[in-house]
């Protein structure tokens, strides 16, 4: 097991150097200097220079990238060229908004969803069973920032009981203030998410039903919440873990979305201000900080598929 962990982790930090190529590469495709973002209309050459000196694009591509890699390798994200200000506690600061925004968000779906997939399953011969599949469909059509302003429009605007964004000044030192300006975007992801993650839980509860071993358990007398609760949690689990992690890490993306809906100055704001501004630094950060969650976020996924599953130990122990 120690073997395959380790492999798993070197895959993991192969993964995040690829990653950090293609965001260096791509960023520089695009079209524009990252210095004109400090220059006016009428620079001069020697302004423009200054700039290109002060960002380092005058240098060539290789060495502009093994700067970076370098702090990086110094748990250095460098600094914006807009505010010059260094873009670790920027990100650190946004992190208070994004990441309880995603947690909070993953756990009330994850909730949802397993009682709507496995209610679907276990009825689903009857109405409302075949209601639940329908709500898993309609869900996954819905766009997220859709669903944020139907919920702004019926609970900010039409009740007034919960605020339309925004975000407090003096962040989780009032939590009950902060968890009211986040009630609206984690539900509106937690909905969307959950639809997508019912349908998963439904059918690995179907299969689970179908099985032999929960057949014989129902035959010995168990009824079928018993049978799966004492028989069928652990298989039914597995294939839902490996779509959990997704889940997750496609949480912590579509924040970018939901941000932008409720005005949250969370990581979403900050890329997208980054991009508007031509900031390398801060689209960088944020790009390098989010491909770190999503791999760590599926080694970890990973890890558990083996807890849970003895077949999968028994599969790595061979190797």
């Amino acid at each position: 097991m120690l073997a395959y962990l380790a492999r798993r982790f070197a895959f993991l930090v192969v993964s995040l150097v690829v990653a950090m190529i293609v965001i260096f590469v791509l960023l520089r495709l695009l079209p524009g200097d990252p210095a004109n973002a400090l220059l006016s209309v009428n620079a001069t050459d020697e302004q423009i220079a200054a700039a290109r000196a002060q960002v380092g694009s005058d240098q060539p591509l290789l060495q502009q990238f093994l700067t970076w890699a370098g702090q990086m390798l110094r748990f250095d994200l460098g600094s914006s060229y807009i505010s010059t200000l260094p873009v670790g506690p920027e990100i650190s600061a946004r992190l208070v908004v994004t990441l309880p925004l995603t947690l909070l968000a993953f756990a009330l779906a994850l909730v949802l969803s397993l009682v709507l997939g496995i209610t679907a399953a276990v009825k689903a011969h009857r109405w409302y069973g075949a209601l639940l599949s329908g709500f898993a469909q309609l869900g996954i059509a819905v766009p997220v920032f859709w669903v944020g302003m139907i919920l702004v429009w019926i609970f900010a605007l039409g009740l007034g009981v919960l605020p339309s964004g925004g975000f407090p000044r003096d962040d989780w030192e009032d939590p009950a203030d902060a968890l009211r300006s986040l009630t609206l975007p984690v539900i509106t992801i937690a909905l969307v998410m959950s639809a997508s993650l019912s349908r998963y839980v439904r059918s690995a509860t179907l299969d689970v039903l179908g099985s032999d071993y929960l057949r014989t358990a129902r035959a010995g007398g168990s009824g079928v919440g018993e049978a799966l609760l004492r028989h069928g949690l652990r298989n039914g689990a597995v294939p839902v873990i490996a779509v959990l992690g997704i889940e997750l890490s496609t949480t912590l993306l579509g924040a970018v979305v939901v941000e932008s809906v409720f005005t949250l100055p969370g990581l979403g704001s900050m890329l997208l201000n980054g991009i508007a501004q031509h900031d390398f630094a801060n689209i960088q950060g944020v790009l390098v900080v989010s491909t770190l969650f999503v791999l760590l976020v599926g080694f970890l996924a990973d890890i558990v598929q083996r807890l849970v599953d003895p077949r999968l130990r028994a599969r790595v122990a061979v190797r």
